[in-house]
């Protein structure tokens, strides 16, 4: 359950473990700073968008893909700060006293050893140590394949197309969620009918190409891409093909699961050898989802 810390109810104060970060992706490095934590404080939405909206990423994850990683971590609740102009003139010592200690009572906070926090974003892991109120748990950059995890190294990833290594750096699959709408119906022509999403531009989704996923829970083939073989104008679709299941999605939202690339977007000489592709291509898809767990 999402707790704008503003509404914070009298009846909710405790001691807390807090895990605080913007967690976007919610990595195995976010992963390490909320494990033993009670209460995940994060802040909505990302605080560039607001002190700096030219320097602003696309994200990993919107807020409900956000919210749902970080219950199935097993917090007892999400406390959002809407960050806004005014909280982001909060000073270090303020957002300490104030947030932390008065509405949180936090008995225990858990940071990366890089986030900053407040005015300026003078405040660090080093002035949370200094407080007496509260102990301090500063958590390490985490290294994947000898490189820092981060959540700039995964956006880059996923836009490469390279969701294995993404998965790798997630702790789980990336996730990406739409609207299902109506596309050109040529799959349910071609006898792999399709459930569209169009990916949303703030967000972060996998470079052109067919990957294996699960869709809502269901194997599935995705292309995501702009369809070469056929000049539709439409701009880019991610299209999944949920295997062994036909059902009108149409209006429902789809959850993806990106588990591998299967090969990149290329254009057919013909329709026929687009179909054959497709088969193959759900064949690979088959085998690879079988090797995992659907998500929930």
């Amino acid at each position: 359950m999402s707790i704008e810390v503003t509404r914070l109810p009298d009846a909710a104060r405790r001691s807390r473990a807090v895990a605080i970060g913007t967690f976007d992706g919610v990595h195995v490095g976010h992963r390490r700073v909320i494990a033993g934590a009670d209460t995940v404080l994060t802040f909505e939405p990302h605080p560039l968008s607001v002190i700096h909206p030219e320097a602003a990423p696309k994200l990993i994850m919107p807020f409900e893909i956000k919210r749902d990683v970080i219950d199935g971590l097993g917090v007892d609740e999400l406390v959002v700060i809407p960050f806004d102009k005014e909280f982001s003139e909060i000073e270090a010592e303020e957002f300490c006293s104030g947030v932390l200690i008065e509405t949180l009572a936090a008995a225990r906070v858990s940071v990366g050893e890089n986030f900053r926090f407040g005015k300026r974003a003078k405040g660090d892991a080093r002035m949370l140590e200094a407080r007496s109120e509260f102990e301090t748990r500063v958590v390490p950059l985490v290294e994947v394949g000898g490189e820092t995890v981060s959540s700039s190294r995964i956006r880059a990833l996923v836009a490469a197309g390279d969701v294995e290594g993404a998965m790798r750096c997630l702790g789980a699959p990336f996730l990406l969620e739409g609207e299902v709408v109506e596309g050109d119906k040529r799959g349910r022509t071609l006898g792999f009918p399709t459930a569209n999403v169009v990916p949303d531009d703030e967000l972060v989704y996998p470079g052109h190409g067919v990957y294996a996923a699960f869709a809502n829970g269901r194997a599935a083939a995705v292309n995501v891409g702009v369809r070469p073989t056929f000049e539709t104008g439409r701009g880019v679709l991610v299209e999944s093909y949920l295997i062994d299941r036909d059902e009108d999605l149409y209006g429902k939202t789809l959850r993806i699961a990106f588990i591998a690339r299967l090969r990149g977007e290329r254009r057919f000489a013909g329709v026929d050898e687009l179909v054959a592709q497709m088969h193959r291509d759900v064949e690979r898809a088959r085998d690879l989802c079988a090797r995992f767990e659907p998500p929930r």
